[in-house]
C-alpha cells in the first residue's frame, strides 16, 4: 500500500513563491511516472504538472507553464513543486499521485492560499 503525503503549503501573497514535496512509502516510486494535481473549492481535481520516471520529460498545464516546476529524487522517493510567481488562482489543495489511469490512494494534500 502506497501512502502520499504532501507538504510544504500555506500562505503566499501573488507573486511569491513556495516549494511543495511529496513523500511516498510503502513502494519505490522510480519506475513510475508522477504527477502534481490541485483542487479549488467547488471545482474537480485538475492535472497541474507531470514529470516521467527518470525526470526526463516534465509537462504542465498551460497555465502554469514558465511558473511552476515538477522534479523528483528518486533516492528519496519524492516528489516537488517550485512554484514562483504564484496567482490567486492557485490556491487550491495540492496533490501528489501515480500518473496512470488507476492512481493510489490520494494523500491529504496541502493547502495552498494565494492573497492579493
Amino acid at each position: 500500500q502506497v501512502q502520499l503525503v504532501e507538504s510544504g503549503g500555506g500562505l503566499v501573497q501573488a507573486g511569491g513563491s513556495l516549494r511543495l514535496s511529496c513523500a511516498a512509502s510503502g513502494r519505490s516510486i522510480s519506475n513510475y511516472a508522477m504527477g502534481w494535481f490541485r483542487q479549488a473549492p467547488g471545482k474537480e481535481r485538475e492535472f497541474v504538472a507531470g514529470i516521467s520516471w527518470s525526470g526526463g520529460i516534465t509537462h504542465y498545464t498551460d497555465s502554469v507553464k514558465g511558473r511552476f516546476t515538477i522534479s523528483r529524487d528518486n533516492a528519496k522517493n519524492t516528489v516537488y513543486l517550485q512554484m514562483n510567481a504564484v496567482k490567486l488562482e492557485d490556491t487550491a489543495v495540492y496533490y501528489c499521485n501515480v500518473q496512470r489511469r488507476t492512481p493510489w490512494d490520494w494523500g491529504q494534500g496541502t493547502q495552498v492560499t494565494v492573497s492579493s
